[in-house]
């Protein structure tokens, strides 16, 4: 079990940021997202080499983190980027990068 308590708020988005995007896969989601600027429904998994369930695991996993929303239009469901948790990953995201970027101390 997880001790999730020790951990900031911060701690803990980031971290559900950076493990949604911990695969290949969802990081070629949210690229193929990103430059249709506009809702996928189907067309997802034609673009990768993945079945259908695989590529659905990942966008599940992509929702759940609030990086894209999906809304049903009869039978499909059609993604994309989340605007305002995508800027919010993007902030942290940096923030964290830059934690000791600027701090003067050398490592080994």
């Amino acid at each position: 079990m997880v001790k999730t308590k020790e951990f900031s708020k911060e701690e803990l988005q980031l971290a559900k940021y950076l493990k949604a995007l911990a695969h290949p896969a969802r990081i070629s989601i949210m690229k193929q997202l990103a430059s249709a600027n506009t809702c996928f429904c189907g067309e997802i998994v034609e673009v990768l080499p993945l079945s259908q369930s695989t590529v659905s695991q990942h966008l599940k996993e992509l929702k759940e983190a609030g990086l894209i929303k999906g809304e049903i239009e009869g039978a499909k469901v059609c993604y994309c980027i989340d605007d305002v948790e995508w800027e919010k990953a993007i902030s942290a995201i940096q923030e964290f990068l830059n934690v000791n970027k600027n701090n003067g101390i050398k490592c080994c």
